[in-house]
């Protein structure tokens, strides 16, 4: 066959378009490869559409925020329990002495405080002499003593409530 003749040119051109159609369904077999593996690795081996994968991840999904959401309730009722039981810890503490018969024995008496987070607990006094100790145990409310408190008692409180190590110190007046 004669190439530069009406027939040879029309083949070549059918052979050129064959050629290039040829390299255009290589490409696009290769850009679909691809895809199918991209869509494998979204949608997995199995044979499902991506309506129904998508469908699927929804599901997935609220059944993980269902159980985040159980987790964080118990997890904040865990909580809850745990601040009541730090909140009834002793909290305050402080420590007064002092020479509650002015005798020059020393600061042998003492009032210790022990409050939790409410501020309510209790305050111990020892009151020393030289013969002699007594020991008194007062319930405190909120700050304030369930009976009325000593001089040293409500410094050991109030010392206690404001984080302070008080001064050894003569009694208070």
């Amino acid at each position: 066959m004669d190439l530069s003749s009406t027939g040879g040119i029309v083949a070549l051109a059918a052979a050129a378009a064959a050629l290039l159609a040829l390299a255009l369904a290589a490409v696009l077999w290769r850009r679909v490869s691809r895809l199918r593996a991209d869509q494998r690795a979204v949608l997995g081996d199995g044979e499902q559409d991506l309506v129904a994968h998508a469908a699927d991840l929804q599901r997935q999904f609220e059944a993980l925020h269902g159980w985040v959401i159980d987790v964080a309730t118990r997890q904040d009722g865990r909580l809850e329990t745990a601040e009541r039981r730090l909140d009834a810890a002793l909290a305050h503490r402080a420590v007064v002495r002092y020479d509650a018969y002015n005798e020059m024995s020393g600061r042998q008496s003492t009032s210790i405080a022990l409050l939790d987070a409410h501020r309510s607990g209790i305050v111990v006094s020892s009151i020393h002499h030289r013969d002699q100790a007594r020991l008194y145990v007062k319930q405190v409310r909120e700050g304030e003593g369930a009976v009325p408190l000593s001089p040293e008692e409500q410094e050991a409180v109030r010392a206690a409530l404001a984080g302070e190590v008080p001064d050894e110190r003569e009694p208070a007046a």
